[in-house]
């Protein structure tokens, strides 16, 4: 059976949302369809690694908009359901359940998976991984049993765990492979100014050390790094990283790179399709390459893009990039693409708790880490946004305020 055309959106997550809310506030009329795997009307990822793990946060508070909204608005949900193959020549999704869905204009949403953990007993009862309201509903039920927790990577997500579980009590070991925290996204001043927040407050970080296998009969009960050494754990955390979902894409024949690849409107090669969010790789006008971002504001300014694309008022794709992450009481955000720098500048004092970086690249700044400085995150943006030049010296200047910066 093969229901009518419109927009198809595949991906039930934040990109699927705004690319359908978006669509009717631009003022598409058509039929549009949402398709999600998971069961759940689409909702917040960021929460689960933070307040909902810790019990302050229920599930259908994550909720993005109730039911109500979608019947409203004339949105098609087919929640719980699996696309599994596309047909651009019929201009076709089919599902799973047998169904084949018509499009006039096709949105992969698909979002990514998580990285699995490439050892001996990863597949044991109580190696968890955060990704899904699910995963996270029983990450949170084993958290509050356990007693020695070992989160695998240091990145976003596993020092946010980390933070959380230390909240509760837990004993926690921090593995991380690179020699520091956080080392693809900050400079190694914000690397160590979380090292030391975290070991301060009771984290055993262990960095530059490699994973060798996960010990345990029934469930986990240890795990053997590299060099040897036996960390006691009852509940292993993974967070090594995600995969996008580019399957049904690459079996479409669509064009494929690190993610769905697509053009500077977000169109994939074919011209009816378009892919957004943490499966599409796109031209960045702040890079000069091709990039793929992990964030929910990229997330949410692409789907917008694509939305007045369909609408019949195309732009190209160019929202400044930023990126947060809150670990216990510190607040990381990141202005701009983090990447090579020649130079960073110091502005403010870590000490204190409050300061940001700025990095440069031959003269021009690429990012800046705000730690507990929202504020000068906002201006940062600004600045990204408007284009404006700010050098090394007024960036090191607390007296100098970068609003001026934006002056004509």
């Amino acid at each position: 059976m093969a229901l009518s055309g419109g927009v198809v959106i595949v991906g039930g997550g934040q990109g699927g949302y705004q690319t359908a809310a978006s669509l009717r506030t631009e003022g598409f009329d058509g039929p549009i369809t949402l398709i999600g795997e998971e069961p759940h009307l689409p909702y917040q990822r960021p929460p689960l690694s933070k307040d909902f793990v810790l019990g302050r946060q229920q599930a259908h508070q994550l909720t993005l908009r109730p039911a109500q909204f979608y019947a409203t608005h004339r949105i098609e949900l087919l929640m719980g359901e699996r696309a599994e193959a596309i047909d651009p020549a019929a201009g076709q999704v089919r599902l799973a359940s047998g169904s084949r869905i018509g499009f006039d204009s096709l949105v992969l949403a698909t979002g990514a998976r998580n990285r699995l953990l490439p050892v001996a007993g990863a597949e044991l009862a109580g190696v968890c991984y955060l990704r899904t309201v699910d995963e996270a509903t029983a990450l949170r039920q084993r958290l509050a049993a356990a007693r020695d927790v070992v989160v695998i990577g240091g990145g976003f997500i596993g020092l946010e765990v980390a933070a959380a579980a230390r909240q509760m009590d837990k004993h926690v070991t921090v593995v991380e492979a690179l020699p520091r925290l956080m080392a693809r996204v900050v400079a190694p001043l914000v690397s160590e100014f979380f090292r030391d927040r975290h070991s301060a407050r009771g984290v055993d970080l262990r960095c530059g050390a490699g994973v060798a296998k996960i010990t345990g009969g029934a469930s986990v009960r240890g795990v053997e790094l590299a060099d040897g050494t036996r960390l006691a754990a009852d509940l292993v955390i993974a967070g090594i990283g995600i995969v996008p979902n580019v399957d049904l894409a690459r079996d479409a024949g669509l064009a494929i790179g690190n993610g769905v690849a697509v053009d500077q409107h977000l169109r994939t090669s074919d011209p009816r399709i378009f892919a957004l969010g943490d499966c599409a790789e796109f031209p960045s006008r702040f890079s000069g390459t091709r990039v793929r971002l992990e964030s929910v504001q990229n997330c949410v300014d692409q789907a917008i893009c694509v939305a007045r694309c369909l609408a019949g008022r195309p732009g190209a794709y160019s929202a400044v990039p930023w990126f947060w992450s809150d670990q216990g009481d510190i607040h990381l955000q990141i202005a701009g693409l983090p990447g090579e720098a020649d130079q960073s500048v110091l502005r403010g004092d870590p000490d204190s708790g409050k300061f940001s970086v700025f990095h440069y690249f031959q003269g021009h700044l690429r990012s800046v880490d705000s730690i507990n400085r929202p504020g000068e995150h906002v201006a940062a943006r600004k600045l990204f946004g408007a284009g404006a030049a700010i050098t090394p010296a007024q960036a090191a200047d607390e007296a100098f305020d970068l609003k001026q910066a934006l002056l004509p």
